[in-house]
């Protein structure tokens, strides 16, 4: 309990329920509504209703405490009469309350179910004379302006006030206006001198009737405006006026001046800045409930939330590049090597520029630096002709272009994961856009502006979300794009994968040129055959066939393994995978170009390590022989391709979208009337290919052992596994002919040998592609003899050399020379040649010289 001094015994009887008010004064002769929310409120107002109906209504000095005291309510108080009061069950009370009289609070009890206090009345301070008639008077008339304004004052309490005729009434009257606030109010209830209060009350008065009349004049402008223009214009005149009288009373300027400067700070073109300035004052003149309006607006803010200017100057260190790089990613040489010579030539390209540019400003002829000065922006021809320097300054140069990388290979080879480290390797922002499954060339060049919902293309996108002008952005899986009635994507990347073009992309949205010859575009993709050609034409083509074994290794040790340690929560010696373990994973658990299952694999691993830690095992050492307990029965056989030497089953090598694989190829002679099937949804182009086999073989595999009338007596089926996956492609030729010649001279084919390449009908073996993904396939498989079209030997340059001297790989030119090499058993009697075309079993001739458009 707080109180003042303690009061006499005899005026205890003056003490009433309080009802502390936090954002509202009550006057004499006011009657208002109260709602009161706090318990202890409501106690008090039930307390003075079934009492007598009186109560005291207190101003609080901090209107959020709940719990009040004595030194939290102004001294200053109003005595009022309680009536229809009414309780909301969970919502506090509503009354209707009228104040009688001031008072002052002398003591506050805090104890009990309500607050209460006691008081001494206050009489008002009035003084009786010409002024206080004339203080009346004119508040008075003010109140009666500030009602005629618009004041939101009931018809009663206007009446009254033109009834009273005290000075104290008046003054207490008009001091409950509402456009008044707290604190003018409470300072209006605390001054007891009745003359002070009229002075008080004037000039707040006046202020809310010129405030008031200002409100009417601008609802009075809007009408006048309305009878003169269309309906249209409503909202804007009246948003206008409003904007017009803050500006005047808060001194804050205009929104359109804010985006004026922002739009001349950014360095847009100049067609460009024209353009967004225009947008900007047809902005003020759309009517703010206008659809157009938000359309504009969005609009102009895409254009401002772009990167403009000029491109900010890199400090490329090769050394430093070339560190990340090799840091990031095992292996990769070409990659690295193509990044790094661009970063070279554009390094030097850079300082040979800034040296010229330096060079002009010394060394500019006395005659250019005058006419400089004088503002001409022309060179006299005579001089420019003799001072080789001036010429070099003044004539336009080709600016060195970014070219557009498309990095092509199997999943799980680092493709995405190279583009980040380049970004890092030259200090870029890295923005990665998925392109796979995209069918709406929209999502490219975006939206007409007038379509609901409209964006920019991703593209733009993309820019805003990098915030610089000169991003690494990775356009994932290019070949995956689509094509349906809403457009073609491919032919919308045209234009931003040409560094021709792009220099001035036109999104449908943006209506304006936008610069992306500063990004360095960098594409990624599975295969390059479903990229439609003019888009592959525009893209230089690096290709990542996959890893070799000690390349797999190699990653695993130094960047999976860690990784995963990291990942799982595992110190360093708590879980141990020794070299022969990853060599046994890489056997019997994987078989990929990239190293992604691998992965998986080790955090199969990894994420049984914490349950054996937690059982009390201080470390883990997985053995090879160990590794059915955590990762199950081994899933691939790792070896040669066949277990042994069978008729009719030849190895031949593919590629697809997760890179190279052996593939076997399985004949079988029926007899029966002559006929060829083929099994194992075969395209069209191998099915040629197969017949092209089948042709050859009636002639020459007399010559290898099989009966002269076997075709004649004798149907073959020629069937390729995986029937569930479409295959397709020439490179098979030899690999059917070796087939039909094995089954039907009845020798056996080596299973250690692989081999592609097309076969004609007179037999000689095409050049395939792909060499270096089947030539890797069959490296890990454990084949150790790989038979090779002579033309092929130049993609022998990019197989690691641990490869080349692992597999022997065979040059052939003809099909002879395939199957002398694949076949076993050799017949007993050598045939010779009774009809066909006659060419050699061997040729000691070079290789062809290769074919030149």
């Amino acid at each position: 309990m707080t109180s003042a001094p303690d009061p006499a015994p005899e005026q205890e009887q003056t003490r009433l329920p309080v009802v502390p008010l936090r954002d509202n004064v009550v006057f004499p002769h006011q009657l208002a509504p109260l709602a009161a929310g706090r318990p202890r409120s409501v106690a008090g107002l039930q307390a003075a209703v079934n009492a007598d109906a009186r109560v005291i209504l207190a101003v609080q000095r901090d209107a959020e405490p709940d719990d009040v005291g004595f030194d939290d309510l102004h001294e200053i108080a109003v005595v009022a009469t309680v009536g229809a009061l009414r309780l909301i069950p969970g919502a506090g009370a509503h009354a209707l309350v009228e104040g009688q009289q001031r008072v002052r609070l002398r003591s506050f009890d805090t104890d009990g179910e309500h607050w209460s206090a006691a008081y001494d009345l206050v009489e008002d301070i009035e003084v009786t004379g010409t002024e206080a008639d004339a203080l009346a008077g004119s508040v008075r008339q003010l109140y009666a302006d500030y009602v005629t304004a618009g004041g939101q004052v009931s018809p009663e309490v206007a009446a009254a006030m033109a009834r009273a005729t005290e000075a104290a009434r008046v003054a207490d009257i008009a001091s409950a206006a509402p456009d008044l606030t707290v604190v003018e109010r409470v300072e209006l209830l605390q001054a007891l001198d009745v003359v002070e209060r009229l002075r008080r009350l004037a000039p707040l008065l006046g202020r809310q009737v010129e405030v008031a009349s200002m409100r009417t004049r601008i609802h009075e402008d809007v009408q006048r405006t309305i009878n003169k223009s269309q309906r249209e214009h409503i909202l804007r005149e009246q948003l206008r006026a409003v904007r017009k009288e803050l500006a005047e009373l808060d001194g804050e300027g205009d929104e359109g001046e804010d985006l004026v400067a922002r739009i001349e700070a950014l360095g847009m073109p100049a067609d460009v800045k024209a353009r967004a300035l225009k947008e900007v004052s047809r902005l003020e003149q759309i009517p703010g409930a206008s659809p157009e309006m938000g359309m504009v607006r969005t609009w102009v803010d895409w254009l401002l939330d772009l990167p403009w200017g000029e491109r900010p100057v890199e400090h490329i260190d090769i050394e430093r590049a070339a560190a990340i790089l090799d840091e990031d990613h095992y292996g990769l040489a070409k990659v690295k090597d193509r990044i790094l010579e661009w970063m070279a030539v554009r390094d030097r390209a850079q300082r040979r520029a800034a040296a010229l540019a330096a060079a002009a400003e010394v060394d500019a002829p006395a005659s250019v630096t005058n006419d400089a000065q004088r503002g001409s922006a022309e060179v006299p021809v005579e001089e420019t002709a003799a001072d080789p320097m001036v010429e070099a300054t003044t004539r336009p140069r080709r600016v060195l272009q970014t070219p557009i990388l498309c990095l092509v290979g199997p999943p799980g080879v680092g493709k995405t994961s190279l583009g980040r480290s380049i970004a890092r390797a030259m200090g870029r922002r890295f923005v990665r856009l998925s392109l796979g499954g995209i069918r709406d060339e929209a999502e490219i060049r975006g939206h007409r502006r007038t379509y609901i919902g409209a964006l920019p293309g991703r593209i733009i996108q993309s820019m805003k979300q990098a915030g610089t002008v000169n991003p690494v952005i990775m356009l994932d899986e290019i070949d995956k794009v689509g094509t349906d009635f809403r457009g073609d994507p491919s032919a919308a990347l045209l234009e931003v994968l040409d560094p021709e073009q792009n220099r001035e992309f036109s999104d449908h949205y943006l209506e304006v040129p936008y610069d992306l010859s500063n990004v360095l575009f960098i594409t990624t993709a599975n295969m390059v055959d479903t990229i439609s050609p003019a888009l592959r034409d525009r893209m230089e083509l690096i290709r990542i066939s996959g890893y070799t074994e000690a390349e797999k290794l190699g990653i695993a040790e130094g960047h999976l393994l860690p990784r995963q340690l990291e990942q799982h929560g595992l110190e360093d010696g708590e879980l141990t995978i020794p070299h022969q373990t990853l060599v046994a994973i890489l056997h019997g658990y994987t078989r990929e170009a990239g190293v992604r299952q691998l992965d998986r694999t080790i955090a199969e691993i990894a994420r049984k390590v914490p349950r054996r830690l937690a059982a009390g095992a201080g470390s883990v050492v997985v053995e090879p022989d160990q590794l059915g307990e955590f990762l199950g029965p081994q899933r691939f056989d790792y070896g040669e391709a066949q277990d042994v030497d069978e008729v009719g089953a030849v190895t031949g090598v593919v590629v697809s979208e997760v890179g190279g694989d052996i593939v076997t190829v399985e004949a079988l002679a029926v007899e029966a009337r002559p006929d060829l099937s083929l099994t194992g949804q075969l395209g069209s182009v191998m099915e040629e290919s197969a017949r092209a086999a089948l042709s050859w073989a009636r002639v020459h595999a007399v010559e290898y052992g099989a009966p002269r009338d076997f075709f004649e007596t004798h149907a073959l089926h020629i069937h390729v596994p995986a029937g569930a996956i479409p295959k397709d492609g020439p490179s098979a030729g030899v690999t059917m002919v070796t087939a039909m010649v094995s089954v039907a001279s009845g020798r056996r084919v080596r299973r250690d040998v692989a081999m592609t390449g097309e076969v004609t009908l007179r037999g000689r073996v095409l050049p395939i592609g792909g060499v270096k993904d089947k030539l890797l396939a069959a490296h890990r498989s454990g084949l150790t003899t790989f038979i090779l079209p002579r033309k092929n030997m130049r993609d022998l340059e990019e197989i690691p050399q641990e490869v080349l001297d692992a597999v022997d790989v065979v040059p052939v030119d003809n099909v002879g020379e395939v199957l002398d090499r694949a076949l076993v058993d050799a017949p007993a009697q050598r045939r010779e040649r009774t009809t066909g075309f006659t060419l050699p079993l061997r040729t000691d001739e070079g290789p062809h010289p290769p074919i030149t458009a």
